[in-house]
């Protein structure tokens, strides 16, 4: 699978854990030259407090494009060290 934003490949990985429809890539499949910390956390019940990156490529920043669970809970622990993209960000093959 593939991450892409503005044609550039943000990460690439065939090992994605698929929850809620969405592909988490192993956090060492993501190119860190396309992500920058984001301030933005949110709450999720059930897989504990989200922390956000923006997805940055081809001069242009995507904010809050992905997200990741530092610290997720029990329920959630397969998507640990894995970041998963949105808004706008094509998950395929």
């Amino acid at each position: 699978m593939k991450a892409i934003w503005n044609d550039v490949v943000i990460a690439d990985s065939d090992d994605t854990v698929v929850v809620e429809g969405n592909h988490y890539f192993p956090m060492d499949a993501v190119n860190p030259q396309h992500i920058a910390a984001s301030p933005h956390q949110t709450v999720c019940g059930w897989k504990g407090t989200a922390h956000y990156f923006d997805v940055v490529a081809d001069g242009q920043v995507n904010a809050n494009a992905a997200w990741f669970y530092p610290e997720p809970k029990d329920a959630a622990a397969s998507i640990g060290n894995r970041v998963a993209f949105w808004k706008g960000v094509r998950v395929g093959p």
